[in-house]
C-alpha cells in the first residue's frame, strides 16, 4: 500500500509539474443582446440584426489535414436575450446538391450526414458541458458531456431547444433558441466556454473553431473557447412539472403455458424538478413508469458471464455522467438497472427523489428509489450517493455509496440484511503534458457486506474490487496499462459484475497516422494489445494477445480492418454453453488462434454493407461466424436495417448453429413526428420479438407515444402468442 501511495503521489507531482497553461491563444467572442422581437426564426438569417453582429470564421481541419484550411466556409454567430440563447449559422457548400441528411429522429447517430455540433461550458471548468448537434434537415441531438479516461458522452439527456434550418443554392443555415433555463449555470458568471464543429459529410472533413488538434477536439471542454458578455440572463423560477397519463392492455401467456392472464389499467405520475440553486436540482418522481422505452437488443450469449445492457430510462439517465466511477476500468458498484427491473421484466417504481448538480467544486448525485412488491419480488428501497471534488485543473476523488433494503416478504425471508457498498476513486487527468499531450491516472477501490447476517467465511478482502489504470490518449500515439484485482465474493448489490475472484494485467498501444499526402487513404491504424488473467493465487487463467496489423480508413470513408488473437484459457468447471445441458465444455485448459476481418462501407451512402467475419478456435474444436448488417436510406427520415449474426460451432462435445436476425425500421415523417419498428428472432430462446413505437412531439418536452409488443414462442414447431403489450403515453412539461 506503502509503495502505491507513493507512485500516486509521484504522478501528482509530475503532472503538476509538466503541466502548461493553455489560456494565452485562447479564442473568444462576444454574444450580442437583443430584442427578442426582432427575430422570426425560420433558420434564414435575414433579420437586420444579424448583419451587426461579427461572425466567427476562423475555422480550421481536424481531417483531413490537422490544422488545414476548410474547403467550405463556415460563419457562426451568437446572440441573447433575458430568456434565451440564439446561435445563428451559415454553412456554405460549394454543391448544395451533394448535402447529406438521412436523418431526423432526435439523437440519432449523425455519421451519415452532414451536421453542426456545438458544447456549452455553463460553469466554465474545463471538465462538463452541455452537447447539441443538428443536421440540415433540422434533426436534434444533445447530451451531457464528461471527461474522463475516453469519450463520456450521455446522449439520453433531453434539453428543451429547437433549431429551424434552411437549404438553398449557397448551401444551408439555421437559426437556434436554446432557453437559459434549459440550462444550469451560474447567473454570476458572464463567460462561458463554448466550441463549434462542423462536418462536410461527402469529403469526411470536420472542421473546429477551437482544439483543432486530433488529440483535442469539441468532445474536450478544457480545449472551448469562450463565449463573453452573458448579462442578466435569467433562469426563471426553475420549477418544472412533468405529467404523464397511460393506458395499457396487456395479454399474458399462463405459467402453466395454457390460457393467457389479461388486464388493463389507466394510470399516471408526476416528476417534479426544481433548481434549489444554479447549480443543484431536487427531483420528486411518483409511479413512475417507463412504458414508452424501447426494447433492449437482443443478444446471444456463448459465454460464461453476464452481459451488461444499456440503461435506457430516462428518470435514471439524468445525472449519469456524475454517478460515473473509474470511467474505462470495467467496474460498476453502481448500475441503475437493478433498480425497478429483474430479468428485464419492469418492477413497479412507487416513488423517488434524487438531488443532482454542483456545490462549488462538488459534484453531487443522490436518489433514493422504492419498488413496489409483485408477486415475484418484495418491495424495496434503494439509497445511491455519489460525490467527487474536482482539484487541479482537470482532477478529481470521489466517493460512492448504495444502499439495497428488502422488505421481508414470501420471496426472501429472515435472514435479511441491507446491502452496503462502498467505493472510492481518483482521477488524475491533465491535457497539457509536455505542452498539448493527455495523460490521465486512475485508482479505484470497491468494498461491501456479506449478503446475509450468517454469512462469516468471507473477509472484506475477498468481497472488494481494487484497480488502477494510466492511459495516454493521444495521436498518432494512445496506449493505456491498467491493472484490477476482484475478490472471490465480489457481488456489489446495486452493482454489475460480470466476473470475480481473479487479477488482471493489460496493457495496450496504438498507432494511427494520417495519411495527409495521400488521396485514397485516410488512415492506417497499428494495434497491439495483451491481457493476462490470473487468479487471486496468481495461477494463469486467462491470456489474450490481440494484433491489429491493418485497419484503413480510406477517403471516401470505407474502412477494413484484420485482427489476429491468440487466446489460452483454463477453465475450472463444467461449462454449459447452451444452458440445455445439450453441449457441456469440460474442465481443462484450452488454447485457440483466432482471424477477424471486418469490412464497412461509408455511412454516408443511401446502402451500406457491414461485414464481420470470424475463424476461431473454439473450446475443444472451431466457430464460424458472419456478422452481416446491410442498410438501407431510399429516402430522407426513412432507414431500414437488417441484421444478421449466424455462428457455427464445431466441438468435441457435440456439434450446433446459432441464428440471431433484427429489423430496425425507421420512418421519421419530420423530427417530431416517428415511426419505428424492431422486430427480432434468435434459435435460442425461439422467440419472435416485435416492438412498434409512435412519437409525436407536441413541443420538446410534451410527446404522445403509442407502443404496441408482440412476442412469439416456439411450441413444437409453431410459433404462439406468449405476449402482447399495447399502450399510450402522453408526456407534458412545463416550465416557470
Amino acid at each position: 500500500m506503502k509503495r502505491f501511495l507513493y507512485t500516486v503521489f509521484l504522478i501528482i507531482f509530475s503532472i503538476n509539474l509538466f503541466s502548461q497553461p493553455q489560456d494565452k491563444n485562447r479564442k473568444s467572442f462576444k454574444a450580442v443582446k437583443i430584442d427578442s422581437k426582432e427575430i422570426i426564426l425560420d433558420g434564414k438569417l435575414d433579420e437586420p440584426f444579424w448583419n451587426t453582429i461579427i461572425g466567427i470564421d476562423q475555422f480550421l481541419t481536424q481531417e483531413p489535414i490537422e490544422g488545414g484550411e476548410p474547403t467550405e466556409k463556415t460563419i457562426i454567430k451568437i446572440a441573447y436575450d433575458q430568456n434565451y440563447l440564439y446561435i445563428g449559422g451559415v454553412f456554405y457548400d460549394s454543391n448544395p446538391e451533394g448535402i447529406k441528411s438521412f436523418k431526423m429522429r432526435k439523437d440519432s447517430p449523425l455519421n451519415t450526414d452532414d451536421r453542426f455540433m456545438w458544447i456549452l461550458d455553463t460553469y466554465l471548468d474545463g471538465r462538463n458541458a452541455y452537447f447539441f448537434e443538428i443536421n440540415p434537415k433540422g434533426l436534434m441531438g444533445d447530451g451531457l458531456l464528461t471527461i474522463g479516461q475516453g469519450l463520456s458522452l450521455n446522449k439520453n439527456w433531453d434539453g428543451i431547444w429547437r433549431p429551424w434550418t434552411f437549404i438553398g443554392d449557397f448551401g444551408w443555415s439555421t437559426e437556434i433558441r436554446i432557453p437559459f433555463h434549459t440550462l444550469n449555470f451560474d447567473p454570476k458568471i458572464s463567460t462561458w466556454g463554448i466550441n463549434f464543429q462542423r462536418t462536410v459529410r461527402r469529403k469526411n472533413e470536420e472542421i473546429l473553431w477551437s482544439g483543432h488538434k486530433r488529440n483535442q477536439g469539441l468532445f474536450r471542454p478544457q480545449n472551448a473557447g469562450r463565449l463573453t458578455g452573458l448579462n442578466n440572463i435569467s433562469q426563471g423560477l426553475g420549477l418544472e412539472l412533468v405529467g404523464y397519463g397511460k393506458t395499457e392492455a396487456s395479454k399474458l401467456q399462463k405459467d402453466s403455458g395454457v390460457g393467457y392472464n389479461k388486464d388493463a389499467n389507466v394510470d399516471g405520475g408526476i416528476n417534479i424538478n426544481y433548481n434549489i440553486t444554479p447549480g443543484l436540482k431536487a427531483s420528486v418522481t411518483l409511479n413512475t413508469d417507463f412504458a414508452e422505452t424501447e426494447v433492449d437488443d437482443r443478444q446471444i450469449n456463448l459465454t460464461r458471464f453476464a452481459i451488461r445492457f444499456p440503461e435506457k430510462r430516462d428518470f435514471f439517465l439524468e445525472g449519469a455522467n456524475i454517478y460515473q466511477f473509474a470511467p474505462r476500468s470495467g467496474v460498476y458498484p453502481y448500475f441503475s438497472r437493478k433498480i425497478g427491473l429483474q430479468s428485464g421484466n419492469p418492477i413497479p417504481i412507487l416513488y423517488g427523489g434524487r438531488i443532482i448538480g454542483k456545490i462549488g467544486k462538488v459534484e453531487i448525485a443522490a436518489q433514493q428509489v422504492k419498488t413496489r412488491k409483485t408477486d415475484l419480488v418484495n418491495s424495496e428501497d434503494f439509497s445511491v450517493l455519489r460525490l467527487k471534488q474536482n482539484f487541479l485543473k482537470e482532477s478529481s476523488i470521489g466517493i460512492l455509496y448504495t444502499r439495497r433494503h428488502t422488505t421481508n416478504g414470501e420471496q426472501l425471508t429472515e435472514p435479511l440484511q441491507d446491502r452496503n457498498t462502498f467505493g472510492i476513486d481518483l482521477t488524475l487527468n491533465t491535457s497539457s503534458f509536455l505542452s498539448n499531450q493527455n495523460l490521465q491516472f486512475q485508482a479505484f477501490a470497491i468494498m461491501h457486506n456479506p449478503e446475509s447476517p450468517n454469512d462469516l467465511n468471507n473477509s472484506m478482502w475477498d468481497r472488494s474490487a481494487r484497480g488502477l489504470r494510466f492511459n495516454f490518449p493521444n495521436q498518432p500515439w494512445s496506449g493505456s496499462l491498467s491493472y484490477r484485482e476482484f475478490g472471490n465474493s465480489y457481488d456489489p448489490a446495486v452493482g454489475f459484475s460480470r466476473r470475480n475472484s481473479f487479477r488482471r494485467v493489460e496493457p495496450r498501444i496504438r498507432f494511427s497516422p494520417l495519411q495527409e499526402k495521400s488521396s485514397l487513404i485516410r488512415e492506417f491504424s497499428w494495434e497491439i494489445s495483451f491481457e493476462n488473467l490470473m487468479s487471486l493465487n496468481w495461477k494463469k487463467l486467462t491470456q489474450n494477445i490481440r494484433l491489429t496489423p491493418l485497419s484503413i480508413r480510406f477517403e471516401s470513408g470505407d474502412e477494413v480492418s484484420y485482427q489476429i488473437i491468440k487466446n489460452y484459457e483454463v477453465l475450472e468447471y463444467n461449462f454449459n454453453i447452451l444452458g440445455d445441458s445439450s453441449v457441456i465444455i469440460p474442465i481443462g485448459n484450452y488454447s485457440n488462434w483466432s482471424h477477424q476481418i471486418e469490412l464497412e462501407t461509408a455511412n454516408h451512402r443511401k446502402l451500406v454493407y457491414e461485414i464481420e467475419l470470424n475463424i476461431e478456435g473454439f473450446w475443444s474444436g472451431n466457430r464460424t461466424e458472419y456478422q452481416n448488417n446491410l442498410t438501407l436510406r431510399p429516402f430522407p427520415g426513412i432507414n431500414l436495417n437488417l441484421g444478421y449474426i449466424h455462428s457455427k460451432v464445431n466441438l468435441n462435445e457435440g456439434n450446433f448453429k446459432t441464428n440471431l436476425i433484427r429489423f430496425l425500421g425507421d420512418f421519421d415523417f419530420s423530427p417530431f413526428i416517428s415511426f419505428s419498428s424492431n422486430i427480432q428472432y434468435d434459435d435460442i430462446s425461439k422467440q419472435i420479438g416485435m416492438n412498434n413505437r409512435f412519437k409525436y412531439t407536441i413541443t420538446p418536452g410534451s410527446d404522445i407515444y403509442f407502443v404496441y409488443n408482440h412476442n412469439w414462442i416456439d411450441d413444437a414447431g409453431k410459433y404462439k402468442t406468449s405476449s402482447i403489450l399495447g399502450a399510450s403515453k402522453i408526456t407534458y412539461t412545463h416550465r416557470f
